[in-house]
């Protein structure tokens, strides 16, 4: 089934199933922010863009219950990266009936609020929806690339249809761990969204990064 204007708004799946070892491990989403933690920013951000929402994590799903969201493991075992995160919300949605998620990472606060819209608008025509984010490369960034590729795609942040779920499941039993080989096997497309004054899509990965996201807060 194509993508059409009456379409619903897909279910969200915030992923937090990593290991933050750059953080000293742990929960990274339950890092403090401007007195809220970034998942509080996260869900603030994710809810009102879709139909309904859901957590990927490992581990206890008990230190989440103040969220009061479903927790979903992942069903791959060996943390095998945010394509496992993907697939267990593809594998929640099939059972409510959904035809799409929409996937946001539980350590950026600031990614754009209108992340759904836009990742829905660039699938229009696509048989099975499948869009990453990405943001123009600038600065330093780009000279850096020497002319090859002038985005940066955000692999966490992505609109990815029920129908390839097994698909999914398939290629990552076979081993199969980088996002973009996955997507590109699916004429994955891509929705480019602006990077002034900042990357909306940056993520706390270190103390340093923490120490940024609060002067962001501020600022905005």
């Amino acid at each position: 089934m194509q993508i059409g204007a009456g379409m619903n708004n897909p279910l969200g799946v915030i992923l937090a199933g990593g290991l933050a070892t750059r953080m000293g491990g742990g929960d990274k989403g339950l890092l403090q922010l401007g007195g809220q933690s970034l998942l509080t920013h996260v869900i603030d951000r994710l809810s009102p863009q879709v139909s309904g929402l859901a957590l990927n994590a490992n581990g206890a799903p008990e230190r989440f219950a103040d969220l009061d969201l479903p927790i979903l493991p992942d069903t791959i075992e060996g943390f095998a990266g945010p394509l496992a995160g993907v697939l267990a919300g593809l594998d929640w949605a099939a059972t409510l009936g959904a035809d799409s998620i929409v996937t946001a990472a539980a350590d950026t606060p600031f990614f754009p609020r209108d992340l759904v819209a836009r990742l829905v608008d660039t699938a229009r025509g696509q048989t099975h929806p499948l869009v990453l984010a990405t943001t123009p490369r600038t600065g330093e960034e780009a000279l850096k690339s020497g002319g090859g590729k002038r985005v940066n795609r955000h692999p966490t942040f992505g609109l990815w249809p029920v129908a390839l779920r097994d698909d999914l499941r398939a290629a990552l039993n076979d081993g199969l761990r980088k996002v973009v080989l996955w997507t590109d096997r699916h004429d994955g497309r891509e929705a480019l969204f602006p990077a002034d004054p900042f990357d909306p899509f940056f993520n706390v990965n270190t103390p340093d990064d923490l120490a940024r996201a609060q002067k962001l807060l501020e600022q905005a």
